[in-house]
């Protein structure tokens, strides 16, 4: 495909393609690693009509129908919503959680061992269904978010106020659209990770010179422990998903609409079809941000267990990385899908919740399994990409290739396995992980690179994992 570029200063391209503009945040070497696919998806992506701007984070890869990575954009008014730019995993995102714990309490592996061992006993990993949680109404949490939680799951008012949304609002009346199985198939998924690149990790932080002060103010200290869990609405999105997929696909057939990728479907905001997805979308969202909230909710339980029912562990934040969302930019309310793509609101902006109103919310980006993660904060400068930076590493190889390609022996080296500093991991035996390895992801240190070298967002703390928790 032909395409003309133009750099913008630091790590920030914009590529010339058929159909339309596409901005690309990556360092060199970044974005030279970048295959023709993703252009050949972008430009599909562009074909839908009246967009206003489309980009890709460091972390781009190829993904169903649309890249992970993308931030696209419409206008409200006369706009567009594509479940394919949404993605399947509708809601997935990051949490983290503060402890009073330093890295010195958790030195003894065999301390990081009984630590997942009692986790696994509040956050269960090898089943569908968590029984600890019977006497929560689903259908409570989908209409109401955390709001539909009983009052003992919400150890303090804290655990609401500090997340990006505790209760997106929609018409309910939506729900009805949704076949009944829908109930059953989620029932019982609250407090569960679910598999593939899920995770529930134990971490200690290093914090970054310049933002000891901020960091301070919220509550991140150096060596202290702190706990990054990555999940999303499980199987109540993955059935909005599907199934509103198969009826906008159906309503572009009737509507005589075609992209040269049968898996990009979308459709006016303002039609039936439209109105329908976002309401069923907001349900997915509610969902997720709860059933991070009850992972966590399990996770203090465990460490309770062990260190006594005094142990708190404050919210630091949950944000969403697979959403569209209703926000304004350039003085009017547009539609912003984020696909793989964190949203970085800088201090004193207006959409930041109120209790980051001064100081910008902290973003959270998960590394490959042992890697590090991050702690960021968005600058003004990301004004120019709608806020919008990376969500992780970004998958270098699909799961049947990193099999060829990475051993046992190679997986269990970068967890450093027989070492006093070996990153403890749940699972018994690393092949059933093995496509998760770092291995199979890009350099989580060039992604980082080419955000701040963009002015998107700085690192705040660096956080050095110690032990995994993974669903199977």
């Amino acid at each position: 495909m032909n395409r003309n570029t133009k750099a913008h200063g630091s790590n920030h391209y914009e590529i010339e393609l058929p159909h339309g503009a596409l901005h690309v945040f990556a360092n060199q070497e970044i974005y030279e690693s970048f295959e023709d696919k993703v252009f050949e998806m972008a430009d599909n992506n562009l074909r839908i009509p009246r967009n206003k701007y489309m980009a890709y984070t460091p972390d781009a890869h190829v993904g169903i129908g649309t890249c992970i990575g993308t931030t696209a954009v419409w206008n409200m008014k006369d706009g567009m919503v594509s479940p394919s730019i949404v993605g399947v995993d509708i809601g997935c995102g990051m949490r983290v959680h503060t402890t009073p714990l330093h890295k010195r309490d958790l030195q003894d592996k065999e301390v990081r061992r009984k630590l997942i061992e009692t986790i696994e006993k509040y956050v269960p990993t090898n089943e569908r269904v968590n029984s600890n949680y019977a006497d929560i109404d689903i259908m409570e949490v989908v209409r109401s978010g955390l709001k539909g939680l009983p009052d003992k799951y919400i150890p303090s008012p804290q655990w609401i106020t500090h997340v990006e949304e505790s209760n997106f609002r929609y018409d309910h009346s939506a729900l009805e659209m949704l076949p009944p199985k829908i109930r059953k198939n989620a029932h019982g998924q609250l407090g569960t990770l679910g598999s593939g690149n899920h995770f529930c990790e134990i971490q200690y932080l290093e914090i970054a010179e310049e933002y000891k002060e901020l960091a301070a103010q919220w509550g991140l200290v150096d060596g202290g422990v702190v706990v990054m869990i990555h999940s999303g609405s499980r199987a109540w999105g993955a059935m909005v998903g599907r199934e509103h997929t198969k009826t906008i696909k159906e309503a572009m057939h009737l509507w005589g609409v075609s992209n040269p990728d049968p898996n990009l479907n979308y459709a006016p905001i303002s039609s039936r079809e439209g109105q329908t997805y976002l309401n069923l979308m907001y349900s997915a969202l509610n969902f997720a941000v709860t059933n991070r909230h009850m992972i966590a909710f399990g996770v203090q339980e465990a460490f309770r267990e062990l260190y006594g029912p005094q142990f708190q562990m404050p919210v630091l934040y949950d944000l969403m990385h697979n959403y569209a969302l209703k926000e304004f930019h350039r003085g009017q309310p547009m539609l912003v899908h984020r696909k793989g793509a964190t949203r970085a609101l800088p201090p004193g902006h207006f959409l930041n919740t109120p209790v980051y109103k001064a100081t910008g919310h902290p973003a959270l980006i998960p590394g490959s399994m042992g890697t590090s993660s991050y702690i960021m904060l968005g600058r003004d400068e990301g004004v120019k990409n709608f806020y919008s930076i990376c969500h992780g590493a970004g998958r270098l190889r699909s799961r049947r290739a990193t099999r060829l390609a990475v051993t046992v022996d190679e997986f269990s080296q970068s967890l450093r396995v027989g070492t006093d500093d070996e990153i403890v991991v749940n699972h018994r035996s690393l092949d059933t992980i093995l496509d998760e390895c770092p291995q199979a992801y890009k350099d989580v240190d060039q992604i980082i690179d080419s955000i701040t070298g963009a002015g998107l967002a700085d690192v705040v703390a660096k956080c050095k994992p110690m032990a995994v928790i993974k669903g199977i």
